[in-house]
């Protein structure tokens, strides 16, 4: 394993622990590239598994979080999501539309905006259930080995947060 240390360099290689020659500007050594693709693909999986429930990824996402808590402001919705306001309105005014939510000024602060699930909203849930074990099939992976992939990329997104 190179530290990050060892890949301070002005080489574009760089020697590891068993001798091979690890070309640092290599796509395929990019953790950026091999999430991107990863990102792309188990997203594109979900596509035709949300196509009948009526939701994109972004908006299952954002159904998600209120499945979890609901009423949420947009600004707790765009922290839970890590999404900026100006990406999340048209999502929500979508499932507005959709009649899955409803958007109201929250009495207690008349700038804030509440996002409710409305009944329909609500029972989508239901449907919803079955989106994840039809991605764990789809992926082929073994659901362990998924979890143990979503604490690494946890751990990435910490320190990611960490450096802003």
């Amino acid at each position: 394993m190179i530290s990050s240390a060892q890949i301070v360099t002005t080489e574009t290689t760089v020697s590891e622990a068993d001798g091979a020659v690890l070309d640092v500007l290599a796509l395929e050594n990019q953790v950026c590239f091999a999430l991107a693709v990863a990102a792309r693909g188990v997203i594109g999986l979900y596509r035709p598994v949300l196509e009948p429930l009526g939701l994109t990824h972004p908006q299952y996402l954002v159904m998600l979080a209120l499945w979890e808590r609901s009423p949420r402001t947009v600004r707790d919705l765009g922290d839970a999501l890590q999404l900026e306001p100006a990406t999340l309105s048209p999502l929500l005014k979508r499932l507005e539309a959709q009649g899955y939510v409803a958007r109201d000024r929250n009495p207690a602060d008349e700038r804030a905006l509440n996002i409710t699930l409305t009944d329909a909203g609500a029972r989508l849930r239901e449907q919803a259930l079955g989106v994840p074990p039809q991605i764990v099939a789809r992926l082929g992976v073994e659901l362990e080995e998924l979890e143990r992939l979503r604490t690494q990329l946890t751990d990435v997104i910490t320190a990611v947060r960490a450096t802003r």
